[in-house]
């Protein structure tokens, strides 16, 4: 009962931190969203603006649960302690999960609000290394934590795609 309560916890931590990023830079990009974003050109494939806010709401969710998972098999395995090369692999897997959470965070802004969009490419792809190197990381350490963010490696390429797509149109 520990154990499972334990993992709570961690979830509970980890969706709300991912949650609040989402959020956070959210707010602190909407006058660039409502107001620049809207008067630029876009590709035909650029998603209606009401499906940003649910798709990134289920993603940090899933990107939450999938390092809770993580950071749980850390601490325990369930029955035997873990070995340092263990412990070692889900710290560098977790720190690489933070990198990619702030790059994420940033995007926004280097995006919608200093509305640099080359540089946003360059960082969005940045981001996409660190969220492949972070799903691999989850992989060796627990499968299913890992396939929680195969939606997001998918979400970031369309984005990556749109991001370049959009500075093309408008350089």
């Amino acid at each position: 009962m520990q154990n499972k309560n334990s993992f709570i916890i961690k979830a509970v931590v980890l969706i709300v931190i991912c949650e609040i990023v989402g959020v956070i830079a959210g707010v602190a990009t909407s006058d660039g969203v409502t107001d620049w974003f809207r008067t630029i050109e876009k590709p035909f494939f650029n998603p209606p603006s009401w499906l940003f806010a649910p798709v990134w709401t289920v993603l940090y969710f899933l990107m939450g649960l999938a390092a809770a998972l993580v950071w749980h098999k850390g601490t325990s395995d369930g029955k035997y302690s873990l070995s340092d090369m263990k412990k070692n692999n889900v710290q560098i897997a977790l720190g690489l999960f933070a990198i990619q959470l702030i790059l994420n965070f940033f995007w926004s802004f280097i995006f919608f609000k200093h509305q640099m969009l080359f540089l946003a490419f360059i960082e969005i792809i940045t981001l996409l290394g660190f969220v492949v190197l972070t799903t691999i990381h989850f992989y060796r350490i627990y499968k299913p934590a890992s396939f929680l963010l195969f939606p997001y490696i998918l979400w970031v390429s369309f984005a990556s795609v749109l991001n370049f797509s959009i500075w093309w149109l408008n350089k």
